[in-house]
């Protein structure tokens, strides 16, 4: 039986997504968020600043990569994942990412010119049914991109 893996995050991408495919075909679409907390301490405001890798699969890979912009506001429920490798000197890094599995898309504003305030602007929600990759469709740990 598997462990429960779950997770809900919301931020803002901090830059475009990149949508890559797999050797067997499968796109893959790979952004970053940063999610900020505002807490109080010794009464003044405190900002904390979180950054997270994301990668989505499939369809919604694709919606993402179409729909997603640096600076929009997105909801990602998924599961967490650990990559694991060995460089050439034989030092071992991990990394954990988020797994998407739901992205939700927060409405993009504008300024109004008329009464210069932020309007919502209008746009269709992308119709998806999200799928889960084969474990043979993953790329091995290690294999993607390292920043």
């Amino acid at each position: 039986m598997n462990s429960l893996n779950s997770i809900l995050v919301e931020g803002n991408l901090v830059r475009d997504p990149a949508l890559s495919k797999t050797p067997k075909g499968t796109q893959v679409c790979t952004f970053s968020l940063a999610s900020n907390r505002f807490y109080k301490a010794d009464n003044e405001s405190q900002k904390e600043v979180s950054f997270f890798d994301v990668e989505v699969w499939s369809r919604l890979a694709e919606t993402c990569a179409e729909n997603l912009k640096k600076g929009r506001g997105v909801r990602v429920v998924g599961r967490l994942k650990q990559d694991r490798w060995a460089d050439s000197d034989g030092k071992n890094h991990s990394r954990i990412k988020i797994v998407g599995e739901h992205v939700e898309f927060k409405p993009e504003f504008s300024r109004n010119k008329d009464n210069d305030r932020a309007v919502a602007v209008a746009e269709e929600e992308p119709d998806y049914a999200p799928e889960e990759p084969s474990a043979a469709e993953e790329p091995p740990a290690g294999e993607d991109s390292k920043e």
